[in-house]
């Protein structure tokens, strides 16, 4: 089955967009600190244009729900919003967490991930996913967001015996959070990641309602607003 997917992640500070078509990537990076808003759309544009297609010829259109930058999730969220409404697309809500496993195995093999997004204030964005014989993750526990002191003692084992991977910026931050791991070059998601993560979705119809949309803070003091007027 081919399908055709836009990714899109404003999660951190990469700002980045993928398209999968007859299950051939057309990705487009850049860092953009804030400048998210300015660079995302045309971006988009860019893959669509050399994929030579338009966004009513996808299946779903796939977005970060975060956790990472509060204004960067709202971004991303927003954007894949306004072009699922107005082409009458699902979307695939895909965890920033579970990109970046998704990234380190890409480029460094690795099966057994632990995650972490520096959240400022002191904490991390944490996820632990163990590659699955199918091909997907699998989140041991629950995303967190914890100091880095904590770390250490939410890992839960893992089923096999292989080698335990970083990825992410809070290994950057904070270098010492757990002993015996292998670092990665895997310090920031990419759309690009987003796409077998979402295709995996989509097979098995975890689509949302662009009504539905719900971001990943793991912070409870932020609040979101649904679009207006759709509850």
């Amino acid at each position: 089955m081919s399908l055709t997917i836009l990714a899109l992640d404003t999660s951190t500070e990469a700002c980045s967009v993928a398209l999968l078509k007859d299950n051939q990537i057309i990705a487009d990076f850049i860092l953009s600190q804030r400048e998210h808003t300015q660079r995302i759309l045309p971006m988009v544009d860019k893959v669509l244009i050399e994929a030579e297609i338009t966004v009513n010829a996808l299946d779903a259109i796939a977005f970060g729900r975060g956790p990472g930058s509060f204004t960067g999730v709202r971004i991303g969220i927003g954007i894949a919003q306004g072009l699922a409404f107005g082409a009458d697309k699902p979307l695939l809500a895909v965890s920033t967490l579970e990109t970046l496993a998704e990234r380190a195995y890409r480029e460094s093999g690795a099966t057994n991930v632990i995650a972490t997004i520096d959240a400022r204030m002191n904490e991390v964005y944490f996820g632990q996913y163990e590659r699955t014989t199918d091909g997907n993750w699998l989140l041991l526990g629950k995303e967190l967001v914890i100091k880095p002191e904590q770390v250490s003692h939410c890992i839960l084992p893992f089923s096999n015996t292989k080698p335990v991977y970083s990825a992410g910026t809070g290994w950057q931050t904070y270098p010492d959070m757990m002993s015996n791991i292998q670092s990665t070059q895997a310090l920031l998601p990419t759309a690009q990641d987003m796409l077998p993560i979402a295709k995996n979705l989509w097979l098995t119809k975890q689509w949302t309602a662009v009504e539905n949309v719900e971001p990943t803070y793991l912070r409870n003091e932020v609040t979101w607003q649904k679009l207006p007027g759709r509850g």
